[in-house]
């Protein structure tokens, strides 16, 4: 046998304490020496050898007990896509399954940072891979992981991009495979990049009380670890946490709670042979400590969509100090740190078949069911956008669990309504529903489902949706079916309609009716192939049909003109509607004011802060100078039921510099019917894109779809509100 390299050797080190067949270990050998092979003379960025990165990368894996072709497959991944090595290469030396998963991450790799491809359309790819094979995405996650621990050396856009990605995408998917492990340095690494400041003061804090921390903990250690003992508790393990960064950080900023206030911040963690000894401790506990109400959950009962599994209370000690206290079974909490890489952990003695791990996971995880329904379903659809916002809606953030009459769980995002549950059924009980019954009440159909909630739905054959129903829904997946069923009704007008603006414009002057080659030519970018999907887009009104009659006469449209008439026109609205549309209960005739920092738009999150001259200062929740107003000067404010206004707010897009990009931008704004009052645009380096745009929007469900439209133009990768 080769004498193995150091790289190699620490590798082997790990995988041998469970990789034992010789003719594993080898192939895993054999992947190995292909890889440098071929990437031999290859540096990375930061000048290490190539080969050092897909060796980190089958590392991580082999820590979490992946088997040999995972690991062979981890360690070849970078070749096809870098390297002249082909999949039919590796089909010969290793074998199909080696090289499916390594086409799998070759594919997700290529998306990376490609200005041609928009962000959706990578992260749909993604899903769509997990859904083919769960393990093509744990090397993704190996991936990432290893690229964001030497991302130091990227361009700052670069980076900036990288972690925003895996806060988005990366980090939920870890935690919904449920590896608390490498989610926490996912998120810590990505919030490090994205918000530095805020990393650091959390870090401070948390360093701050470490000494401080480690004491209690070991206190109610021995506490905890003698009250078992007395009681006939033997072989238990009880070891103390702390939440990662981003995990504070999120309850400090977004429940607006802090530091000392966070009540898991410290846990005690207790580790059993078998499930009733789990109940056994609990019992213990709550009597010895002060349980906190409404702080219990029995997640062993009913386990998270991820397969974690744990007795949770938090309880008061004896020196005041609130710890949340974790109960579980070994087997549990191997399941809690790797999460479904548990699951696939290599045992010699067992045959694997990825026909049965795939099934096997859509019998443990339910959310991985209707991801994979969800994959199947969007086969007949193009729209990237609207299946990873639907995934990343219903399936990443899914947070509440209601019944059928059967017993059959349902998860739903938080707010869903009975409509929501009955598409969640099937799509033919959604569009034939006429009423619900909630615990055995009949109950309206907006009213909003809780946790435990037992649903059932009443039916009639020639019931349809109503346009109405997509002011309740919650769930993206319920509301495009109704718009999916809305849209087939109202194609035929749609189409008739766009034809007529398209048709009016060119008799202004005049000029000859649009054909299918100048579909073709001018709009197979946007999907478009033939006039009727032309005219369907302009009814819609996604396409201006001053911006068709433009490109027929071949003359570009004066942007400095229009921005001209647009700002002014905005500007009249601004000062000619300065109704707010925001009251305060128990107030005639309040003065009240959009603050300026966060300019809050119809239907944003608010919070009304009383100002010693300004008189009420209207804020959204997640405004960044929050966090510096007096708590004891906030007051509640609301938005009125009927509002006919504009909102300014601020658009900051930022892309990669190439030739027309703010035209396209424009356009995308111009075709729906907003209005710009303000832009600043510059190119920060000849690489960079950066534009501020102050743009009149009627509410906030009108400016997240104006942000979706502008990330699909080509090269934008980021669009966020903020401030000039």
């Amino acid at each position: 046998m080769t004498q193995s390299p150091p790289l190699l050797k620490a590798l082997e080190k790990i995988f041998t304490t469970y990789i034992k067949r010789p003719e594993d270990v080898e192939m895993i050998r054999k992947a190995y020496f292909w890889a440098e092979k071929y990437h031999e003379g290859q540096l990375r960025k930061g000048g290490d050898p190539y080969i050092t990165h897909p060796v980190a990368v089958a590392t991580i894996l082999a820590d979490l007990h992946s088997g040999p072709v995972t690991l062979s497959a981890a360690l070849l991944h970078d070749t096809v896509e870098d390297t002249e090595l082909t999949l039919d290469d590796i089909t010969k030396e290793f074998s199909k399954e080696v090289s499916t998963l390594v086409d799998g991450v070759t594919k997700l790799s290529k998306l990376q940072f490609k200005t041609n491809v928009s962000q959706a359309e990578n992260q749909q790819k993604m899903l769509l891979a997990m859904a083919n094979d769960i393990r093509v995405v744990l090397i993704k996650i190996a991936d990432r992981l290893h690229n964001l621990r030497t991302f130091e050396y990227l361009r700052p856009d670069r980076r900036q991009a990288m972690a925003e990605e895996t806060l988005e995408i990366y980090a939920p998917l870890a935690h919904r495979l449920g590896m608390f492990r490498i989610k926490a340095e996912l998120e810590d690494t990505s919030l490090k990049q994205i918000n530095p400041e805020m990393y650091y003061y959390v870090s401070g804090l948390v360093q701050e009380k470490k000494s401080e921390r480690e004491e209690a903990i070991n206190e109610i250690i021995e506490e905890i670890s003698r009250l078992l003992a007395e009681n006939g508790m033997t072989n238990f393990d009880i070891k103390g946490r702390i939440k990662n960064i981003h995990s504070i950080y999120k309850k400090m900023v977004f429940q607006r709670r802090d530091f000392e206030d966070i009540y898991d911040l410290l846990a005690i963690r207790i580790i059993v042979d078998r499930v009733e000894q789990c109940y056994h401790a609990l019992g213990l506990i709550h009597a010895s400590f002060t349980p906190i109400p409404k702080r219990f959950k029995d997640y062993i009962a009913m386990p998270k969509p991820n397969m974690y599994q744990s007795l949770h209370t938090t309880v008061l000690g004896t020196d005041g100090a609130l710890f949340e206290v974790q109960i579980r079974t070994h087997e549990m909490d191997e399941t809690a740190e790797l999460g479904i890489a548990a699951h696939w952990a290599y045992k010699e003695s067992k045959q694997y078949s990825h026909e049965k791990e795939q099934f096997e996971m859509a019998q443990k995880m339910r959310w991985y069911a209707d991801l994979l329904k969800m994959t199947a379903d969007s086969a007949d659809s193009a729209d990237a956008t609207t299946f990873v916002e639907t995934v990343k809606t219903d399936i990443l953030s899914s947070n509440v669990y209601v019944f059928t009459p059967r017993g059959e769980v349902k998860e739903l995002p938080r707010g869903s309504t009975p409509i929501d549950f009955a598409y969640s059924i099937h799509t033919d009980v959604g569009h034939t529903m006429v009423g619900a019954t909630i615990n055995n009440k009949i109950a309206p159909i907006d009213r909003e489902l809780q946790t435990g909630d037992i649903v059932s739905i009443k039916t009639n054959k020639n019931s349809k949706p109503s346009e109405d129903w997509l002011k309740i829904v919650k769930s993206n997946s319920a509301r495009n079916k109704i718009r999916a069923y809305l849209n087939t009704i109202n194609r035929d007008r749609l189409i008739e309609q766009g034809q007529d603006a398209i048709e009016r414009e060119c008799n202004k002057i005049p000029i000859d009716y649009p054909t299918d080659d100048f579909v073709k030519e001018n709009f197979q970018k946007q999907g478009l192939n033939d006039l009727t999907a032309l005219y369907l887009e302009v009814g819609k009104g996604i396409i201006s049909p001053k911006t068709v009659v433009a490109k027929l006469s071949g003359k570009e449209i004066d942007r400095e003109k229009l921005l001209e008439r647009q700002m002014k026109k905005a500007t009249q609205q601004i000062t000619t509607q300065s109704d707010t549309g925001i009251f305060v209960e128990g107030l005639t005739s309040p003065q009240i004011k959009l603050a300026n920092c966060c300019n809050p738009v119809y239907r944003d999150l608010i919070v009304g802060f009383v100002s010693k001259n300004s008189g009420i200062i209207v804020h959204t929740n997640e405004c960044p100078n929050r966090d510096g107003l007096d708590p004891k000067r906030l007051i509640e404010v609301k938005w009125a039921d009927n509002v006919n206004r504009k909102y300014a707010t601020w658009l900051k897009v930022l892309g990669a510099a190439r030739p027309n990009i703010l035209t396209d931008i424009i356009s995308v704004i111009n075709a729906q019917g907003v209005s710009i009052a303000e832009i600043n645009a510059k190119t920060p380096t000849q690489f960079d894109f950066q534009v501020s745009i102050k743009v009149l929007v009627d509410d906030l469900h009108s400016l997240v779809s104006l942000m979706t439209n502008i990330k699909k133009v080509e090269a934008v990768y980021s669009v966020k509100r903020g401030v000039n």
